[in-house]
């Protein structure tokens, strides 16, 4: 993974900022939501919640977040999310907490995907934290 170069322009503005985001094209959010989400739903993630966080953070457009029951089915929830994301054609750019698989962070630019086992989930709250950006309905 190589660095991304920041725009040296005065009048970059949000646009660069959103360049460095992620690879893909900024119209491929909502289409990456929707491919991960039901990704999610095939290994039954648990609580799935859709968070629109462009307007309150330059980390990324939406944040979905999931948990399932144990270590071993979030693991394989976030397995199948890079699967059905990479035959669309996007590449996950880090994967973090794999091995403990108790919260598992996928970034994808645009969209970061966490897939929790339940306690850790309520544990720490992302929904009350990232709590002024919009909830999406999942008709994304």
């Amino acid at each position: 993974m190589g660095e991304v170069k920041m725009k040296e322009s005065a009048e970059a503005g949000s646009a660069s900022v959103r360049e460095e985001k992620g690879v893909h094209n900024l119209a491929d959010a909502p289409e990456m939501v929707r491919l991960a989400r039901e990704a999610l739903e095939d290994k039954k993630g648990q609580n799935i919640k859709i968070i629109d966080i462009s307007r309150v953070s330059v980390l990324a457009d939406y944040f979905i977040i999931a948990d399932g029951s144990n270590p071993n089915q979030v693991q394989a929830m976030v397995d199948n999310v890079e699967e059905v994301l990479g035959k669309a054609g996007y590449e996950c750019r880090q994967i973090e907490g794999y091995g403990t698989a108790n919260w598992i962070l996928m970034d994808y630019g645009d969209m970061i995907v966490h897939a929790f086992c339940r306690e850790d989930r309520l544990f720490y709250d992302l929904e009350r934290i990232w709590r002024d950006g919009k909830l999406v309905e999942t008709d994304i």
